[in-house]
């Protein structure tokens, strides 16, 4: 199976199985979407999304949250991972969108990745799910799901993974892809022990197809 083709039924599988992918973080403005994700790296959703509506209802937008202390944002956010510095990066990006930005999220990577607490994939997730852009974040999930399939073959860094995925998606399926491939590693291809016998990929898995020929 040559790589296009292996990408190209892979896509065609997720869009008959999941057409309507989208985070499963919950927001009500591209602030809160950014708060949500910084809040997100290595926790989970789940609990981000339990801690985010009394975060939400004191600091509703990047002006409310510039006014607030260190101290009352930790309170809000310390059942997260690495409540200490997720509450510098917080309140650091609430002064720089109030500062540079007139107190709203930018939409092009280089302004994004200079709000402290985004990096790449964060920056990747605004552009994707709030501006509908060609912008594929790599977490966990997507890097281990595509070298697993096949989607990649050796990939070292999460940029690594980002271009290989960017040249062979079509780039009007790249934002939902990132979600797809998400979705399928949380709930699917998990981490420690894949669920080949409930996943309707196997004929284009490389992992599969490989641990098939080991039985």
């Amino acid at each position: 199976m040559t790589i296009k083709e292996r990408y190209r039924r892979a896509m065609e599988w997720f869009q008959t199985a999941i057409p309507e992918a989208e985070t499963e973080l919950h927001y009500k403005s591209p602030f809160q979407l950014l708060v949500a994700v910084i809040l997100s790296a290595q926790c989970t959703d789940k609990r981000v999304n339990m801690v985010t509506p009394p975060l939400f209802e004191a600091y509703p937008t990047a002006e409310a949250m510039s006014t607030a202390s260190l101290d009352d944002i930790y309170s809000y956010i310390k059942s997260v991972s690495y409540p200490n510095n997720k509450a510098k990066s917080l309140l650091g990006a609430a002064k720089m969108l109030v500062e540079e930005y007139n107190g709203e999220v930018p939409s092009d990577i280089d302004s994004l990745m200079r709000l402290p607490g985004v990096g790449r994939k964060t920056a990747n997730v605004m552009l994707s799910v709030v501006w509908n852009k060609a912008a594929m974040a790599v977490d966990t999930h997507v890097f281990r799901v595509s070298e697993r399939i096949g989607l990649t073959t050796g990939s070292k860094t999460p940029l690594q993974t980002e271009k290989e995925l960017c040249r062979y998606i079509p780039e009007e399926l790249i934002p939902r892809a990132h979600h797809w491939l998400i979705l399928h590693g949380r709930y699917v291809c998990k981490a420690r022990r894949p669920d080949c016998l409930n996943c309707g990929l196997t004929q284009v898995c490389r992992y599969y197809m490989q641990e098939s020929k080991k039985g």
